[in-house]
């Protein structure tokens, strides 16, 4: 089960709120990026569940976070169903994100109070996954929205909490961009983890540019 309750979650997410996501069948790889970003500021990490090897790869960096990463929140993307949603729990799963929203992964997360942050673009499908019970609502791909959806929308659903995936980039003018439109915490994937800085293994280079894009949003 969660290693944290739910309100450590979202005050992890409200402390640092720009979430990493990423995910490599190599397991060496896996936790070095882990440990990457959190040495370089990062406590909320979302593991991404797109590869068959992820169940295995995701038990073992539990295990691995509980050791090296004590405070940092992690969590698991890319929830297609109910089964799944379930498996990942039980492997202790700290929160739970899905690029759409399915009301009986909302189900399994409310039964063991997990976090469950389902994605949605419009304004009936955001309040649909309140109803099911989501305090945050992912949008996805938020390059397709824009940061002028978000600041529209804060409009008639002023309390409604927005993670915007997708259209973030690593710089103080995306981050500003979007923060100022509303959202309350951005994810990133791919402009985190370069290809090249993967294939060299170079995780100080990236546990720098971690520490430089934490700087930046706390000089927003």
């Amino acid at each position: 089960m969660a290693r944290n309750s739910s309100e450590v979650v979202y005050q992890r997410i409200q402390e640092t709120p720009i979430v990493p996501l990423f995910f490599n069948a190599d397991l060496s790889v896996a936790t070095s990026v882990l440990k990457a970003c959190y040495d370089g500021g990062i406590r909320v990490f979302e593991f991404t569940n797109r590869g068959k090897e992820a169940p295995f790869i995701f038990a073992k960096a539990m295990e691995y976070v509980e050791k090296e990463c004590p405070d940092l929140v992690l969590g698991i993307g890319t929830i297609y169903d109910a089964k799944q949603a379930h498996e990942f729990i039980q492997m202790g799963a700290d929160f739970m994100l899905q690029p759409f929203t399915t009301e009986a992964v909302g189900e399994v997360c409310g039964k063991y109070d997990i976090p469950w942050m389902p994605g949605a673009m419009t304004l009936t499908e955001i309040r649909q996954a309140e109803i099911w019970g989501a305090k945050i609502v992912k949008i996805f791909p938020g390059n397709v929205v824009g940061p002028a959806f978000v600041k529209a929308l804060k409009g008639p659903m002023p309390n409604t909490q927005i993670m915007v995936t997708g259209g973030v980039e690593p710089n103080k003018e995306s981050l500003s961009t979007w923060f100022k439109a509303g959202a309350a915490a951005v994810g990133m994937g791919s402009q985190l983890f370069p290809a090249d800085l993967i294939a060299k293994k170079d995780y100080v280079a990236i546990e720098q540019m971690i520490a430089q894009l934490i700087k930046t949003y706390r000089e927003l």
